[in-house]
């Protein structure tokens, strides 16, 4: 039973940005190791979008990161943000329902 149908398209937001993310690091790993041609038009236009659509988020994770070198845990925190806020939300929306 939906209680409220914002914090439902709330979480499929979150959800969608999370698949948005895991594309985003599908595409860099594949750009970094040159096994897609990154000189392409369709692949540079779908990395740009996906870089555009990630990178702000990131950007303000990795300010608060420390730096240690090659590899980028930001994604990995912005995931576990994104879990706990919609564990959250099913949690303080749904668990105490109005009868």
């Amino acid at each position: 039973m939906n209680i409220n149908p914002f914090i439902d398209l709330v979480v499929m937001v979150l959800d969608l940005y999370s698949w948005i993310l895991i594309f985003w690091i599908i595409m860099s790993w594949l750009l970094t190791l040159e096994i897609v041609n990154r000189y392409n038009t369709v692949v540079d236009r779908v990395a740009e979008a996906l870089y555009k659509l990630t990178e702000p988020v990131l950007r303000r994770v990795r300010r608060y990161m420390p730096d240690i070198g090659m590899v980028d845990l930001s994604p990995i925190v912005v995931f576990f943000a994104i879990k706990f806020i919609t564990n959250f939300l099913h949690t303080y929306f749904y668990t105490y329902k109005i009868h």
